[in-house]
């Protein structure tokens, strides 16, 4: 603190360079933000859903696009320590040009409406709007979230073109959920896919998958490792796993999602290292004379190290700080885009990330500047007097 007065000085002496070196770092600390927070929400500490520790999903274990037989469901709810179970189905289709305009993106699924409820307890909704659903053949649940993003109101029309299924979609809106994390599909009656099948003469025999509610916390892996085990020898295989787990899928699709997000943070990292560097090199060595000069008037070698060391961590301090503050605003800007799985709805770059982000920014200053502190620090009174940049 005895020299902060100079180490400020010495950063503010060429504020073109220093306001470019803050701001590179600022934008590089933004992009490594989100990374950290999209990886910290996706594979760190997840968001959960109140009931959640008690809700598994059974799926095809080849992969979650191949179906199931129909006839599992009623295997599945006899299995001891299983309370209610509920078979739904992925649509798919396009709702207005959402092949050009992503944002008119959201999931479609095809539920059993009496069971979706007992499956999903943590969800409000009023009692009209629930049994106008239920009672409806042709009605459309949707989430709060959602409806907002879309514009839905309870009944709304909509029509959604069939691209995997055969058919098309011309649903109501009859009621609007509210979930603490995970609100943005829509549910409509899994009716609608067999009576459609049945009238083209085409039998339906399977299931995309089953949301399972287990009695009790304890009764999950009991029940998780009791389905996969009752169809192990069948030849359709069950994988019964978590809702994280099973959103994770999703996102497996595109690759590995944690290699990359991980490689896009080390090129982050690199360049943050690269700038830091070179700023502090050029500042170095026009201050070559003044470390002599300083030398003369009896400053220590360690404190001549110190003041470089204390100019690069606060330029890199600053940076970090102004950029994890955009990384928060961008962070609140992904919350309008459609969730790709319920992560992305709560992220924010949280309080243990934000702590690791700003004591890495001020090490990458301090690594940075370690070795032209170093030369510049060991240079003879001599020497340095003589230096001519």
């Amino acid at each position: 603190m005895r020299y902060l007065s100079l180490i400020l000085k010495n950063a503010l002496r060429n504020r073109r360079r220093t306001s470019l070196t803050i701001s590179s770092l600022a934008l590089s600390l933004c992009l490594l933000g989100v990374m950290m927070a999209i990886y910290y929400a996706l594979f760190v500490n997840p968001p959960k859903n109140p009931g959640q520790e008690l809700r598994l999903i059974t799926r095809n274990k080849v992969a979650v696009t191949f179906p199931m037989p129909l006839y599992y469901r009623d295997k599945i709810h006899a299995v001891p320590g299983v309370k209610d179970i509920c078979t739904w189905q992925w649509y798919g289709g396009l709702y207005k040009d959402e092949e050009r305009d992503r944002s008119k993106f959201f999931p479609r699924l095809g539920a059993e409406s009496g069971h979706l409820f007992q499956v999903f307890p943590e969800w409000t909704i009023s009692d009209e709007e629930k049994q106008a659903y239920i009672k409806d053949p042709t009605g459309a649940l949707v989430g709060a979230g959602l409806a907002e993003r879309q514009g839905f109101k309870l009944g709304d029309r909509i029509v959604v073109k069939g691209n995997i299924w055969p058919f098309d979609l011309e649903l109501t809106v009859r009621g609007i959920y509210h979930s603490p994390v995970n609100d943005g599909n829509l549910y409509f009656p899994l009716r609608m896919i067999e009576e459609s099948l049945e009238q083209r003469n085409s039998q339906r025999s399977f299931a995309g998958a089953f949301y399972v509610l287990a009695e009790s916390p304890e009764a999950v892996p009991r029940v998780q490792k009791a389905i996969d085990e009752m169809f192990a020898n069948s030849d359709t295989q069950t994988r019964t796993e978590t809702e994280q787990n099973f959103a994770l899928q999703f996102l497996s699709f595109i690759g590995n999602v944690k290699l990359v997000l991980m490689a896009i943070c080390g090129a982050i990292t690199f360049t943050i290292l690269l700038v830091a560097a070179n700023t502090i090199s050029m500042s170095v060595r026009e201050r070559i004379r003044e470390v002599g000069v300083l030398k003369t008037l009896g400053f220590r070698t360690e404190t001549i190290l110190g003041l470089i060391l204390g100019e690069s961590a606060m330029i890199s301090l600053i940076g970090g700080a102004v950029g994890l503050v955009f990384a928060q605003l961008l962070c609140i800007w992904l919350h309008s885009l459609p969730p790709i799985v319920s992560a992305t709805r709560t992220l924010a770059v949280q309080p243990p990330v934000l702590a690791a982000l700003l004591v890495f920014s001020m090490m990458i200053g301090v690594l940075s500047a370690t070795v032209p502190a170093w030369g510049a620090s060991r240079t003879t009174i001599l020497d340095a007097l003589r230096f001519e940049d």
